[in-house]
């Protein structure tokens, strides 16, 4: 047993609010040793993130902490702020989830990098420079130089995510606090950063404190977990023995709501065909054109497909490959610069129906966007939230203000919340309960099809899995149809009928759920479904492999 990097014991951290104090950590111990990658795993509010701002003190002024929190053998509570400052990014680091909002838009990659080589060392900026290339080396940037003149929005999520890996090397820390750093990438993407996290820990001894809801990526790179459950530390152990063996029954219920894909051998058949009727949604050599730098770029390219009514269909594929674009042409937020799209059999744009029939035509449509807090506005109750889509499009709208208030009443019911819900505010609901206030809202003018672009994807699993129970009971009843965006290929395929996968704007293979996520023909799809991690180390350990193959050979 090596001896511990960093050390917590008896951990407590109480916040002060108007409505008194309020313990978010309850005297937790924890231990991280060097070259070791533990993870921390609970549901939102479990005190995961507070533990881990609290190593670093970055907690807000609200929050006291008590205990001990000890680095290589030092004290770090008693620290001003000053001394803090000389530990932050030269003795531990942090990596946060979303890197678009840790890198300055206006400054170079480079100058970014160089920046925090010069607050942690005596180097010239000459020197920082090439050591800023070296680290973009280091974490897989191709062509280095060439990448250290760009700007972030010139870089894709996954080699963004690698410059902030490359910052928080910068002081050579001994650990790094890891906070979600794939949630936000697809999982091919997602499969290289765990690859980079695993083989720096492998090769210079640092330390990982990795912050995750994801038990695949868990599976696929931690020594051991913790697992925190408001804000106690319930299960500590070796990843294999947590994981296929929880003691807890919190533990297993969080290991139970987990999303997995079956094996291709325990899968029951089941039939994807769909009445053939006239599709509520069928595009027809669909392409999107944007601009960037003065320049087009096909980002739609002659996609055809349709969906039948009742019919879930499953979008998949990386960042950038279109999904996104795809739902948004659907919903009318996007012209296209070629072929035709048809709503309920009637062709909508140049040369279809009129513009108030189309607005007439896209009032049964629904919409559920990936972040209930940003989708909701923070000035409305969810009452004035849910019957806005009632008011907009003008119709099957109660006609008096008891009314709208039993008709908002009956789509809370819908989705699993209480009437009385209605009078408060986005702020006031967990991350969850905005989802299922987004889902209310899709289906206040009881629409024939929903695009939902990435609705579970910033969801703990638990909650996850009761908005998609929730989603599921709703299509049973409504038998509405569902354009369904993920890059989760475990969700897509347990909710959907038929899934389509798109690559560079294409779409490369359609089929049945199983047929396309358990037997792929094309070969991206299997690249891509070699990259999802299973909550199992040990098969985990074998995909690895067999993806590590797969690259070598193509």
């Amino acid at each position: 047993m090596t001896d511990a990097l960093l050390s917590i014991s008896g951990l407590e951290v109480t916040f002060r609010t108007e409505d008194g104090p309020v313990q978010a950590v309850k005297g937790i111990d924890l231990e991280v040793r060097p070259g070791e990658v533990l993870a921390l795993v609970g549901e939102s509010g479990s005190g995961k993130s507070v533990t881990a701002m609290a190593v670093l003190k970055l907690l807000p002024r609200s929050a006291t902490v008590t205990g001990s929190i000890r680095l290589d053998g030092r004290e770090l509570l008693p620290l001003g702020e000053a001394e803090m400052n000389s530990v932050r990014g030269a003795a531990i680091s942090m990596v946060f989830q979303e890197p678009m909002t840790a890198l300055n838009p206006s400054m170079r990659i480079g100058d970014q990098i160089t920046e925090a080589i010069l607050n942690h060392g005596a180097e010239t900026k000459a020197a920082a420079w090439e050591r800023a290339i070296e680290l973009l080396q280091r974490v897989g940037i191709p062509e280095p130089a060439r990448r250290a003149s760009s700007y972030p929005h010139e870089l894709s999520g996954g080699q963004r995510q690698r410059v902030v890996i490359a910052i928080a090397l910068a002081g050579e820390p001994q650990l790094i606090i890891a906070d979600e750093p794939t949630t936000a990438l697809d999982v091919t993407v997602q499969a290289e950063i765990l690859d980079l996290i695993r083989r720096l820990a492998a090769e210079s001894g640092t330390a990982f404190l990795l912050v995750t809801h994801n038990m695949g990526v868990v599976a696929d790179i931690a020594d051991r977990v913790a697992v925190m459950f408001r804000g106690t530390m319930v299960e500590v152990g070796d990843t294999r023995g947590v994981l296929t063996a929880p003691r807890e029954e919190y533990t297993k219920k969080l290991l139970s709501a987990v999303p997995s894909l079956p094996d291709l051998a325990s899968v029951v058949e089941r039939s994807a065909d769909v009445p053939r009727e006239a599709a509520v949604l069928e595009l027809t050599g669909a392409s999107v054109t944007y601009r960037r730098a003065g320049h087009p770029f096909l980002a739609l390219d002659g996609v055809s497909l349709s969906i039948q009514p009742g019919e879930i269909l499953g979008l998949v594929g990386e960042s950038g490959s279109g999904k996104s674009t795809l739902g948004r042409a659907a919903l009318g937020l996007l012209p296209l610069s070629g072929g035709e799209i048809t709503l309920f059999g009637e062709r909508i744009g140049l040369g279809g129906v009129s513009r108030r029939r189309e607005r007439e035509l896209r009032g049964r449509i629904g919409a559920i966007f990936q972040d209930p807090g940003s989708s909701l506005d923070p000035r409305m109750t969810v009452g004035e939230a849910i019957a806005e889509p009632m008011l907009v499009q003008r119709r099957k709208v109660p006609t008096s203000a008891a009314q709208r208030r039993s008709r908002v009443a009956e789509l809370l019911d819908a989705v699993e919340l209480p009437a009385n819900y209605a009078t408060r505010y986005p702020h006031e609901l967990s991350g969850g309960q905005r989802q299922r206030i987004g889902l209310a809202r899709a289906i206040a003018l009881e629409p024939e099809l929903i695009i939902a672009d990435e609705p579970t994807s910033a969801l703990d699993v638990s909650v996850q899995a009761a908005v998609l129970e929730v989603l599921r009971r709703l299509q049973e009843r409504m038998h509405f149809a569902c354009l369904f965006i993920s890059h989760d290929l475990a969700v897509v395929h347990e909710i959907s009928d038929r899934v389509a996968v798109m690559l560079k704007g294409e779409i490369v293979e359609t089929g049945s759920a199983d047929e396309v996520l358990l037997a792929p023909q094309h070969p991206y799809s299997r690249r891509l479904l070699a990259s999802v991690p299973v909550p199992d180390p040990d098969k985990q350990a074998l995909r690895r492999e067999a993806r590590a193959i797969a690259l070598a050979a193509s």
